[in-house]
């Protein structure tokens, strides 16, 4: 049965290239355009790995993923960012909120299969 990820950004265009890039590579992606969204969805389905944006309205990605850790079924569910936040500080609030991994925009459709082959097979 394929994976399924969790694709979490306002961004229409971008959520199409992911999607677009992971089904592609056998996966099921399940798309989400803010953190508010992201976590109502995660709650209906359990997902493999969850990818999410920083920045976008309603809630923000470190929000998203401090949520998703208090829920028992996420506390080893792989997070990574995919954002244009790219600071050492961000890194260190996205590892400390529990964030596996870091992306950053514009990413390389082929490294992000790769990436997520890595951490979900």
């Amino acid at each position: 049965m394929a994976k399924t990820i969790l694709a979490v950004d306002d961004s229409g265009s971008l959520r199409q290239m992911v999607a677009f890039s992971l089904k592609a590579a056998g996966y099921q992606v399940i798309e989400a355009v803010d953190g508010q969204d992201g976590l109502e969805k995660a709650r209906i389905q359990v997902v493999d790995l969850v990818l999410t944006d920083q920045n976008m309205p309603r809630m923000d990605g470190l929000t998203l993923i401090k949520s998703l850790r208090g829920l028992a079924t996420y506390q080893r569910v792989p997070i990574l960012m995919l954002t244009t936040e790219s600071s050492d500080d961000m890194k260190a609030k996205g590892r400390a909120a529990g964030a596996n991994g870091w992306l950053v925009k514009p990413f390389d459709p082929q490294k992000l299969t790769e990436v997520v082959k890595k951490v979900i097979g």
